[in-house]
């Protein structure tokens, strides 16, 4: 018998799968951030010298505005717990502005109370540029920008001549500003974390009850969110950030509807008017047309820097033109929105263009130019093939360096070193400090003496003695405000003395009370010349009073006033 033993066999082994290479995670730009010294140094340079050139002779340049000094008085009356407002708080717009205003400027305010004033309180918006700074930066890094195009945004959005301009300025546009930026770095974190987006639509209601004009750049932040949202969570994120928004919104009308104000009524004001009012006010005509107020306050914005607006406009339309194929283009969909939707807004047939308005605009010009300026270099720099083109490449990208800088060097640099050595050296506001020391000094009893002045001077003058809202009046409420019109059964002629700033002057065609004080008042000191002279007008008969004899005229030299 034989036996068949088996074959032997040789033992299969599983062919085995190739071990993918091991990868490190790229980490998110906000923990690049975070991480990157290179980011760090970067921002914090650039945010130094923004911060030096913003607050260098930040009290003497622009001249003092009398929004600036409505806000300031207003933020005062919190601080003093007199209520909302220096005055009959009118809701011309929602107080949460210059609640901030107050808590901006409490500390200098109780150490020294004659800090108060808008000059020295100008210090007070280094914070709010400094941060505003700071997210913008924050941003372009979130919509993927490089790190020198970050930079650059950077450097258009603080150093513009424009900018510097009004960044210093009290307005409750550049803090509204602030929250907006914040809702869109929110909006575009790369962690999206349900709770990024409720915070995006807090920072967006804290905007809008900022400055009520930011309402219209709503729907770009939502568009941001919308991209920057992951899939599976994208309607919670933006029912979050929308329910977040309405809710925190519906406080102010709440707060109008608890006091009894939301709609007119008998003695009383309402939301409703003030509504009314910013809506149906008088325009200042289409931008484009000739010799409309619109056409003066856009060659304003020029006259201070070309480059930001239209270089940025330019940018935004790069953008929205190369959105289907260019990555640049849509990660910043959402800026380049926000600059056409505030264009359009602008443009306007007949509606009304503040010179502040801008200022909404700026963060958004500078990002959409940097992003526009970055997208274009991409293009030119990532044609190559194959490895023979690497020199090409690297002499392509030094070519286009140096292009670039001499651009800068031939037009941008000049005509901004020569704005902003304005802003660092010119004195725009001798003649208030001037009037302001005269009526301290030369004013025997200010207890018992009543002036007409604009808000950019009521807040020296109640630190100086005048009684706030009987002595030291502003102007517009002779005439518009019942509560003070009645301490003035006799009209102008219970006033004692008018001070005819620019403001006033203009502003006095449309207030009889002021026009008959200017009419019946005789100049007893002139500080500056020209349209920009602020004048002490003392009233009643020239012959009843030894006004003539005392007249003080000091002609103070205005060098690179405000243009």
């Amino acid at each position: 018998m034989t036996s068949t033993l088996p074959a032997a066999t040789t033992p299969t082994v599983p062919a085995q799968r190739p071990r993918a290479p091991k990868t490190v995670p790229t980490p998110l730009p906000d923990s690049r951030f975070r991480g990157s010294r290179s980011d760090l140094i970067l921002c914090a340079v650039l945010l130094a010298a923004i911060l030096v050139v913003q607050g260098w002779n930040i009290a003497a340049y622009p001249t003092l505005s009398d929004d600036e000094g409505t806000y300031l008085a207003q933020a005062w009356a919190v601080q003093q717990g007199k209520g909302l407002a220096h005055y009959t708080y009118w809701y011309d717009h929602p107080p949460l502005g210059w609640i901030q205003i107050a808590l901006l400027t409490w500390i200098p305010a109780h150490i020294s109370p004659s800090l108060m004033t808008v000059g020295s309180m100008r210090f007070a918006m280094l914070v709010v540029s400094a941060v505003s700074a700071v997210l913008l930066y924050v941003l372009a890094r979130r919509l993927s920008l490089p790190r020198w195009a970050a930079g650059l945004a950077m450097v258009l959005f603080g150093l513009s001549p424009l900018s510097v301009v009004l960044q210093r300025e009290i307005f409750l546009d550049n803090i509204a500003v602030m929250w907006t930026l914040l809702a869109f770095c929110l909006a575009a974190s790369p962690s999206r974390h349900l709770w990024h987006h409720f915070g995006a639509g807090l920072a967006a209601a804290a905007a809008v009850l900022t400055k009520e004009t930011m309402l219209v750049i709503l729907p770009a932040l939502f568009v941001t969110m919308w991209r920057h949202s992951h899939r599976d969570t994208r309607k919670f994120a933006l029912t979050g950030a929308v329910t977040a928004c309405v809710l925190i919104g519906a406080a102010y009308p709440l707060f109008a509807l608890l006091k009894g104000e939301l709609f007119p009524g008998g003695g009383h004001v309402s939301l409703w008017e003030g509504i009314t009012y910013q809506m149906s006010r008088p325009g200042s005509g289409f931008i484009l047309g000739a010799g409309t107020g619109s056409y003066g306050v856009l060659h304003s914005w020029l006259y201070y820097d070309r480059v930001l607006p239209l270089g940025g406009l330019a940018g935004a339309l790069l953008l929205l033109v190369t959105f289907r194929w260019s990555v640049t283009a849509r990660a910043l969909a959402g800026p380049a929105l926000t600059v056409a939707i505030l264009a359009l807004v602008a443009m306007r047939p007949n509606g009304y263009l503040p010179a502040m308005y801008v200022i909404q605009a700026l963060p958004f010009l500078a990002l959409v130019l940097a992003g526009g300026t970055a997208s274009v270099a991409h293009a030119v720099l990532r044609r190559r093939r194959t490895e023979e083109e690497r020199t090409y490449v690297t002499w392509g990208r030094r070519g286009l360096a140096a292009v670039l800088l001499v651009a800068a060097g031939a037009y941008v640099v000049p005509h901004w070193y020569d704005g902003d050595r304005t802003a660092v050296t010119a004195d725009a506001n001798a003649p208030y400090r001037a009037a302001s020391s005269w009526l301290r000094t030369e004013v025997k009893d200010p207890r018992d003496t009543r002036v007409l002045v604009d808000d950019a001077l009521w807040l020296d003058l109640v630190h100086d003695g005048y009684r706030p809202g009987l002595g030291a009046i502003w102007f517009y409420k002779a005439d518009l405000d019942p509560a003070v019109t009645k301490t003035l059964p006799r009209g102008w002629k219970d006033l004692d003395y008018v001070v005819a700033s620019p403001t006033v002057r203009r502003d006095a065609v449309d207030l009889p009370n002021v026009k008959a004080a200017i009419e019946h008042s005789t100049p007893v000191a002139t500080f500056g010349r020209g349209e920009d002279r602020i004048e002490i007008r003392r009233i009643g008969d020239s012959n009843d009073r030894s006004a003539t004899k005392n007249t003080t005229t000091t002609n103070t030299a205005r060098s690179g006033g405000s243009r």
